[in-house]
């Protein structure tokens, strides 16, 4: 099928209104392009405490546009200082950036900052934004594609992107065979809280039974995050958040001790159990493409899932640039992307392997180490 069109004839529709999706719509937006953003939840919400930025994703965020916003409201600073249980600290594991980069090694950021910074850029790029509804069916032909909308609306476009995420609408659409994402045996606590005077970078607690991090997400502000080992997705009534995740600190001193004794029923406690695969490519068909947590799906422990996605809505943008033809550029995507994030998607989980299997502590970091600077090299 013959999929050439010239730049001011290409419409874009973007499915999924997360990191990916924002960034997909501002890349596409720069190359001149009528771009159209769809999400589900009609008040474009984002739940959740804080995430970690590795440098590669300041690097990307950098390229799109929003490096200085971000480093004005985030948290941003070098290597990871590793704990032992008690709180005793033990060695700093590096965060390598090329110099040439001339970005921080890691940092943290709120979710809801994240998407504000993402949103409004979104916006003042020229993107028409739609929420409330999803894409029910779709068509293609030798010209394009046939959007039906759940709202019962039609829209023709050159191009689909598939950003919305784990269990991506489109993804079932286009790919009905893909592998439904699996559960990891862990479960990741989160919550919100002051930034306490002594994390002065990322924290990574290990020898115990779960791992736990701290990270600064602000001046002010910092995220605990704890991985629970549970044979089956834990479940439990909001009421009880406090309680149980209280139950799994006693296992640890310091400062996590004390956090978990001061916990209470507003706390803000966030569970999520974390399931992940990588889709096998390619992850285009025809004038579809799948990207970020649709395609790649990964767990916390590299914390490049959101970078990865960024990642993504540069590289075709990259891609669109320099080929006319959709499916090249689509094929030139998926040289440029798959070895990447198979890497951050199989080492990811044999991290998590390790921590379940209570490894020593070099066996965990050896890996998180290699894969950072990994990652440091361009993409």
């Amino acid at each position: 099928m013959e999929t050439q069109f010239t730049m001011q004839q290409r419409r874009a529709l973007i499915l999924g209104g997360g990191i990916g999706g924002m960034s997909a719509a501002i890349s596409l937006a720069t190359l001149g392009m009528e771009v159209d953003l769809i999400d589900l939840d009609p008040e474009w919400r984002v739940y959740g405490a804080g995430i970690t930025i590795t440098g590669p994703t300041l690097r990307a965020f950098k390229a799109l546009g929003i490096l200085p916003e971000i480093m004005e409201h985030a948290y941003t600073g070098e290597g990871i200082q590793i704990c032992a249980v008690d709180g005793s600290r033990l060695a700093v594991l590096p965060t390598p950036v090329r110099p040439e980069d001339a970005i921080p090694g890691c940092g943290g950021i709120m979710r809801p900052v994240l998407h504000r910074i993402l949103s409004q850029q979104t916006l003042s790029s020229g993107v028409r934004v739609r929420l409330g509804i999803s894409v029910e069916r779709y068509t293609e032909d030798r010209s394009g594609i046939e959007v039906r909308f759940t709202d019962g609306t039609d829209g023709r476009f050159d191009l689909l992107i598939g950003a919305d995420g784990l269990f991506s609408r489109i993804r079932k659409l286009a790919f009905p065979h893909a592998p439904a994402p699996t559960y990891t045996g862990q479960s990741a606590w989160r919550v919100r809280l002051p930034r306490a005077p002594e994390i002065d970078r990322r924290h990574f607690f290990l020898g115990g039974p779960f791992k736990v991090g701290l990270t600064p997400v602000s001046a002010s502000e910092m995220y605990m995050f704890l991985l629970q080992n549970t044979v089956d997705k834990p479940r439990y009534p909001d009421d009880r958040l406090h309680h149980e995740l209280r139950e799994l600190t006693r296992h640890y001193g310091g400062i996590v001790r004390q956090i978990g004794d001061e916990l209470t029923p507003e706390s803000g406690i966030v569970l999520r159990p974390l399931e992940a695969f990588l889709l096998p490519g390619p992850w285009h068909t025809g004038r579809v493409l799948l990207i970020g947590d649709a395609a790649h799906p990964t767990t916390p422990q590299l914390a490049s899932g959101a970078g990865l996605a960024v990642e993504d809505a540069l590289i075709i943008r990259q891609c669109l640039e320099v080929e006319s033809d959709i499916g090249a550029a689509f094929a030139r995507f998926m040289e440029r992307r798959y070895a990447r994030c198979r890497l951050v998607v199989e080492n990811s989980l044999e991290i998590g392997r390790r921590e379940q299997a209570g490894r020593p502590i070099e066996e965990q970091t050896v890996l998180v180490e290699q894969s950072l600077k990994a990652l440091a090299e361009p993409i």
